[in-house]
């Protein structure tokens, strides 16, 4: 079991790396994984002014929908990394179907590597992945060396509600450690709850359909499967009751 392993597993809520390759299976009905496509593209249209040639960065994107939506709206270059391989050929159809297979390069690897090697984009996005490349001030600055100067960041995280807790950054310390690590926040969009408690739902139900579905298949890990129905419920609550959940743009200065 590895450290990337683990972190894999945390990012996608499971309490073990064994329930990896059942991922997949689990989430196979849903295509947003996490980011709102509709916020980084609002976000987007409203702070920057993208051409043909803007080069856009899609770390752990997922099944590439919020790297579809943008280059059928916005009409640019979107490179989207995955670890997970199912995740990049479902995003890779999605791209046909939506006619912008030309617009997107989707790609199998681990994005502690892309970080390393991905240069000069204009946009990077970070959506919904937790703590993968470090803690948030190792993240934000391996982020910014894959944009130009001047270049944007988007994070889709959460703002802790409480400010003495120190599980979550609050707005305010969000605000200290960009400005400790060179960046700038141009602007956000806040989740309603009403949305928020909309999305779980909608999710959990699909997520819990497919694990009966592999608790009948295999019954000796009926345990595992369980585990992750508890874990993501109570990533839901606690998101709902503890945080504010939050597309941040942000600019590197």
């Amino acid at each position: 079991m590895s450290m990337l392993d683990e972190k894999i597993a945390k990012s996608l809520t499971a309490e073990s790396v064994e329930l990896i390759p059942y991922i997949p299976y689990l989430l196979q009905d849903l295509w947003e994984l996490g980011s709102s496509p509709k916020d980084m593209l609002g976000l987007i249209k409203k702070n920057i002014a993208v051409t043909k040639e803007t080069k856009v960065l899609d770390l752990a994107c997922g099944k590439g929908a919020v790297s579809v939506y943008i280059a059928k709206e916005l009409g640019c270059k979107v490179k989207g990394i995955d670890i997970i391989p199912e995740f990049i050929d479902f995003a890779v159809s999605k791209a046909k179907e939506f006619g912008v297979n030309r617009l997107c390069d989707f790609i199998v690897q681990d994005i502690n590597e892309s970080v390393k090697k991905e240069k000069d984009y204009d946009i990077v996005i970070y959506g919904a992945v937790g703590n993968v490349l470090g803690d948030w001030y190792e993240t934000i600055s391996l982020l910014k060396n894959t944009v130009k100067e001047g270049g944007f960041i988007i994070i889709d995280d959460a703002y802790g509600k409480n400010e003495a807790d120190d599980k979550y950054l609050s707005k305010d310390k969000w605000l200290r450690l960009l400005a400790d690590g060179g960046v700038v926040l141009i602007d956000e969009i806040l989740s309603t709850d009403d949305e928020l408690a909309g999305i779980n739902d909608m999710q959990m139900e699909s997520i819990e359909k497919r694990a009966n579905e592999l608790k009948k298949k295999f019954p000796e890990k009926a345990w595992l499967f369980d585990s992750y129905i508890k874990s993501r419920q109570a990533e839901c609550d606690e998101i709902e009751e503890d945080l504010m959940p939050v597309t941040m743009l942000l600019q590197v200065r």
